[in-house]
C-alpha cells in the first residue's frame, strides 16, 4: 500500500468536487504512473473550492465579503485556487526539476532520473533545501533592516529612540557583555553588531547568538550532528551552491545542510531578528484590541499596513497619531486618522502603539480591500500578493510600496533604497505617506464601500517577560499547573493560510479541541487572526475550555489562547517553552509540548516547522509536504527527526484528527514523565 494511501489523506469533512478522470489527465498515462502520483490525485480531490469557502467559513465577514466580490466580479485568491485546477502532481510530489535547462525534468516510473541523473530523492531533497533557503533569507531580510536600524540608531547616525532599555540590558547580559557605565546606547550598538555577524559572517567563527540563548543539551546535540551554523548568509549561500548543477548528489547530505539551515534561520533570522526589533521598538504590552471588518470606520482617513517590516510603519503610526496629522486629515472633511493591520506589520505595530486595529492575514487581504473603505495601504514586504492591486484599483485606494525589495506594478513608492543609506529620512518619508493618505480620502469621497458588521473584542501582547511579571517573577506557577495536570500541555498554534484548506477553519477546530483537552496555546502570526476574530483570544473564552484549564486562566484572568505577536514571534514561544521547561528541570524533548501549523503555505513555514523539530518537538500540520516524490525523504520529516532530535513531522487533512493526535501524543509525554 502506498505511504500515502487515499483513506490517510482524505479530509472527511469535504465532498469529492473532482472526477478522477478529470485529477487524472494532469498526470503520466496508467502505465507510468506511480503509487506516490495516485496518491497525490486522491489528496488534491481533497481540496476545498470557493463555494466551500462561503458555505463552510467561520467568520461570517468573511462569507459577507465572499459573495460582496462575486456580485461585483472581483477575483480573489479562491477564484484563482479553482481555475488552478486540477494543480501539477509533479511539483506537488516534489519531483519536478528546473535548476538547469536541460530540464525540466519530471520523475515517472518510465524516466525514474532527470537528464543529469539525479533521481527522486535528490530532486525532492534539493527543492526542499531552496525552499529553506528562501525561508532564511526572508525572515533574514527583514530582520537584517531592524538591526541595522538599531545600530544607526545606537551611534546617532539614525534619529530614533531606543524604547527597548530592559531588552537591551537583559540581552548584553546574555550575551557577557560588560555592561557596568555602559550606556544603553553604546550597548545597543554591540547587540547590533552581535547579530549583524551571525547574520552575515563569512569567516567561520561560533555563533554567538546561538550559544548565548539555546539550551545546552541541544547545543550539545547539534554540535555532535555537526549542525552548528556559520552564518545565515553563509547557510543560504551554501545551500544554493549545493543544489546547482551537478554539485550535491547525495540526498541525505542535503538533508544534513537542511537541518543546518533550520538552525541558523531559528537563531538568526527569527530570534535575532527578534532581539533588535524588541530592543529597538521595546517590548509589547498587553492590551485589548478591537478585532475584524466591523471595526472599519467611514469618514475617516483609513490606513492599512500589510507586511513583514516594523520600520518605518512605526513612524508612520507613531506620526499619524499626533495632533499635527490628525488636524491635517480634518481640514479635509475627515473625522480623524485610523490604522489597521493586515499580516504582520499590522501585528507588530498593534501590540507596541495600540491603535492599529487587526483585521486580517495575507490570504483575505483582497477581502479588506473590497469593502472600500481604505484610502491608503502601506506594502512594505513579504505576504504582499501582486492581486490587491486589481482590487484597489476598483476602489481607487493608493497603494504605496516601502521596500526595494517588494515593488508593486502600478504602486506609488516611497521607501528604503537597496543600500538602506537612506535611513535617516524615515520621518519625511512617514511624512510623504500621510500626506498621500489625507489626498487620498479627500479624492475618493463617492467611492461606496460596504463593511460586514462583524467585530470582537481580544487582548494581545502577552510576552515571555509579561507572563514571569503576572506568576510573580517566575514560570513556576504555570510550570506546577502543566506537571499537576491543570494544564495539559502548551501548543504553539500557527502558520499562514492555505486554500488547500478550508481558510481559517482548520486553525479553529484545532484550537477548539486542544482548549476543550485542557492545553493552553500560544499563537502568533497569520494564523492567529481567525482566532482574533473569532474570540479565543478574550478571557471570556475560558469558559469554552476544560475545566482545568478553565479554573487556571481564570485565577489570572487569561485567554486560552495567549496572543504573541506577529510570526517572528515564534521565538517568544520557543523562549516560553524553554523557560518551563528550566523550571520543571527538563529538557524541551521531554515536555508535553507541540508545535502545530495546520494551514501553512510557504518557505518560512517549512522553516518554522523544521526548527520547532529541531528543539525536540512534533509538528503538526494539514497541508502535506512537497515530497510525496520521495519515500526516502518523506520517511526523513515524518519519522527520522525524531530519533535525530526528538520532534517529527504529521500531517493529516483532516483537522479534527490532527487535534486528536496532538492530545494523544502530549498524552503520552505526560506518562513518560510520570504526570498522569
Amino acid at each position: 500500500m502506498s505511504l500515502f494511501d487515499a483513506a490517510h489523506i482524505r479530509y472527511h469533512h469535504e465532498p469529492f468536487r473532482e472526477e478522477t478522470a478529470v485529477i487524472r489527465s494532469q498526470s503520466p498515462s496508467d502505465h507510468g504512473i506511480s503509487d506516490y502520483q495516485k496518491a497525490v490525485a486522491e489528496y488534491r480531490k481533497t481540496f476545498p473550492s470557493k463555494q466551500d469557502v462561503i458555505e463552510q467559513t467561520p467568520d461570517p465577514a468573511v462569507r459577507e465579503m465572499l459573495l460582496h466580490l462575486q456580485e461585483m466580479g472581483c477575483e480573489t485568491t479562491f477564484d484563482r485556487f479553482d481555475q488552478q485546477q486540477p494543480q501539477c502532481s509533479f511539483g506537488m510530489a516534489g519531483v519536478c526539476c528546473r535548476n538547469c535547462c536541460m530540464g525540466p525534468c519530471k520523475i515517472t516510473k518510465k524516466s525514474p532520473k532527470g537528464v543529469c541523473g539525479a533521481d527522486a530523492d535528490v530532486i525532492v531533497a534539493r527543492n526542499l533545501l531552496r525552499a529553506m533557503a528562501a525561508g532564511i533569507a526572508a525572515h533574514g531580510a527583514r530582520g537584517r533592516e531592524s538591526m541595522l536600524a538599531l545600530k544607526y540608531a545606537a551611534n546617532g547616525t539614525l534619529d530614533l529612540p531606543i524604547e527597548g532599555e530592559g531588552k537591551v540590558r537583559k540581552t548584553a547580559e546574555i550575551f557577557g557583555l560588560e555592561t557596568e557605565g555602559k550606556s544603553i546606547a553604546k550597548l545597543a550598538g554591540q547587540i547590533a553588531d552581535i547579530l549583524l555577524e551571525d547574520l552575515s559572517r563569512t569567516v567561520p567563527d561560533e555563533h554567538r547568538t546561538l550559544k548565548a540563548f539555546a539550551a545546552p543539551e541541544r547545543r550539545e546535540r547539534w554540535k555532535e550532528l555537526d549542525l552548528l551554523p556559520i552564518s545565515a548568509y553563509h547557510e543560504s549561500f551554501e545551500s544554493l551552491h549545493q543544489t546547482s548543477t551537478g554539485t550535491n548528489g547525495d540526498w541525505k547530505s542535503i538533508l544534513h545542510q537542511f537541518e543546518r539551515c533550520g538552525l541558523a534561520f531559528s537563531w538568526s533570522s527569527v530570534l535575532g531578528s527578534s532581539i533588535a526589533m524588541d530592543s529597538l521598538f521595546g517590548l509589547p504590552a498587553r492590551s485589548t484590541c478591537r478585532v475584524n471588518l466591523g471595526a472599519l470606520k467611514k469618514g475617516y482617513v483609513n490606513i492599512a499596513v500589510h507586511g513583514h517590516s516594523p520600520l518605518l510603519v512605526q513612524k508612520i503610526v507613531k506620526l499619524g497619531q499626533e495632533e499635527t496629522w490628525v488636524q491635517e486629515a480634518k481640514k479635509q472633511g475627515a473625522l480623524g486618522i485610523r490604522f489597521y493591520g493586515i499580516c504582520c506589520s499590522g501585528l507588530s505595530a498593534m501590540y507596541r502603539y495600540g491603535n492599529v486595529i487587526p483585521l486580517s492575514n495575507a490570504v483575505g487581504a483582497e477581502l479588506v480591500l473590497g469593502t472600500g473603505a481604505l484610502d491608503l495601504w502601506v506594502a512594505d514586504m513579504q505576504d504582499v500578493f501582486p492581486s490587491i492591486m486589481e482590487v484597489a484599483n476598483c476602489f481607487q485606494t493608493t497603494i504605496v510600496t516601502t521596500s526595494d525589495s517588494a515593488r508593486l506594478p502600478g504602486a506609488e513608492h516611497y521607501g528604503f533604497t537597496h543600500d538602506h543609506s537612506n535611513l535617516g529620512q524615515i520621518k519625511q518619508l512617514a511624512q510623504t505617506i500621510l500626506q498621500r493618505a489625507i489626498e487620498s480620502f479627500a479624492a475618493r469621497r463617492n467611492i461606496p464601500v460596504f463593511i460586514p458588521r462583524y467585530e470582537v473584542k481580544a487582548e494581545v501582547g502577552f510576552s515571555v517577560e509579561y507572563l514571569t511579571a503576572l506568576f510573580g517573577g517566575t514560570l513556576k506557577p504555570l510550570q506546577q499547573a502543566l506537571k499537576n495536570g491543570k494544564i495539559l500541555g502548551i501548543v504553539n498554534l500557527v502558520g499562514c493560510n492555505n486554500p488547500r484548506v478550508l481558510y481559517e477553519k482548520a486553525i479553529l477546530e484545532v484550537a477548539s479541541l486542544l482548549n476543550k483537552h485542557n492545553i493552553l496555546i500560544l499563537t502568533n502570526g497569520c494564523a492567529s487572526f481567525p482566532l482574533l476574530k473569532l474570540g479565543f483570544c478574550n478571557p471570556d473564552a475560558a469558559s469554552q475550555t476544560g475545566d482545568s484549564l478553565r479554573g487556571f486562566l481564570e485565577e489570572y484572568n487569561l485567554p486560552p489562547v495567549l496572543h504573541m505577536g506577529e510570526c517572528l514571534d515564534n521565538a517568544r514561544a520557543s523562549a516560553l517553552f524553554k523557560g518551563v521547561a528550566d523550571a520543571a528541570g527538563q529538557p524541551i524533548p521531554a515536555m508535553p509540548y507541540a508545535f502545530s501549523s495546520p494551514e501553512w503555505s510557504n518557505e518560512k513555514g517549512i522553516a518554522a516547522a523544521l526548527s520547532f523539530r529541531l528543539l525536540g518537538m512534533n509538528s503538526y500540520h494539514c497541508v502535506y509536504p512537497p515530497t510525496q516524490g520521495s519515500a526516502n525523504v518523506t520517511q526523513y520529516l515524518m519519522q527520522d527527526t525524531e530519533k535525530r532530535f526528538g520532534g517529527k513531522m504529521m500531517v493529516d487533512c483532516n483537522p479534527l484528527t490532527l487535534a486528536e493526535k496532538i492530545v494523544e501524543d502530549i498524552k503520552q509525554k505526560r506518562r513518560q514523565l510520570s504526570w498522569d
